[in-house]
């Protein structure tokens, strides 16, 4: 478990826009790690884990477009049935809420990258350290 920087990126919702924000990060050699779209009717936010925050940044802002960036935890957890309720279980009895949550595996991968955004990192942190994770 780690924290890591999320990009909150903020575009039209319209066709190609997530390949010009992917294709210019590409051009400048920046990796993204983490992907989540939430769209509104005529915006979308772009959730970016990448390997160069700082660039990625400087990256977008050039581009035009409002980038916010804010601390999540990346825990990698193993792709076992049950696992998800247990680290929903944990958080909710440590008093944290899940604000939101996005990841992905294969069935055939051995664990997965989850991030997520809660309302109290501090104590998230300490719960999912006792859970092992």
């Amino acid at each position: 478990m780690e924290i890591v920087k999320q990009l909150a990126v903020f575009v039209a919702n319209k066709p190609g826009t997530l390949a010009a924000i992917c294709g210019n990060l590409s051009d400048r050699e920046i990796s993204i790690q983490g992907l989540a779209v939430d769209d509104a009717r005529d915006h979308a936010v772009l959730r970016l884990i990448v390997d160069d925050a700082a660039k990625a940044i400087h990256v977008l802002g050039e581009s035009g477009v409002l980038v916010l960036d804010s601390e999540i935890i990346k825990v990698t957890l193993p792709n076992k049935p049950g696992n998800m309720a247990d680290l929903a279980r944990v958080l909710s009895e440590a008093g944290v809420n899940i604000e939101y949550a996005y990841g992905g595996l294969s069935p055939e991968d051995k664990a997965g990258i989850l991030y997520l955004k809660v309302t109290d990192m501090e104590k998230a942190q300490h719960a999912l350290a006792e859970m092992g994770l």
